[in-house]
């Protein structure tokens, strides 16, 4: 992984961590996910691949698709609304990124923790 996508990485999951309740979750080795109450809400790259990030977007997924970097999440969850994004050269568009987690961890969240997050907000 290149420098450039090491940082988007690391800035990703410390914003993802920033959400009450939100925890990494490894299902496979080399990968430190976001979850929340034990729901991933953004399966992250693994260290050694292309970047990549997929989110579940219930409202914005017919537009992420649109982009030529993205498409519907393999293994069913592209039926439920996940979009994986795979950037292999360029930049990395982390604040669309920052969108689509906030879309997620708001899916994936009870509704105890959207509570504390908009009481944060």
């Amino acid at each position: 992984m290149s420098a450039k996508s090491e940082k988007a990485l690391a800035e990703l999951r410390a914003f993802g961590l920033s959400y009450p309740g939100a925890h990494l979750k490894s299902p496979w080795p080399n990968h430190a996910d976001l979850a929340v109450d034990d729901k991933t809400f953004a399966y992250l790259p693994a260290e050694a691949g292309p970047f990549s990030i997929s989110c579940r977007l219930p409202h914005s997924s017919a537009q992420a698709l649109e982009l030529p970097f993205c498409e519907p999440t393999g293994y069913g969850l592209g039926k439920w609304g996940w979009v994986t994004a795979t950037i292999e050269k360029g930049t990395i568009p982390v604040d669309l990124f920052k969108d689509w987690i906030d879309e997620s961890y708001r899916k994936q969240a009870k509704v105890k923790r959207l509570r504390e997050l908009d009481a944060g907000e």
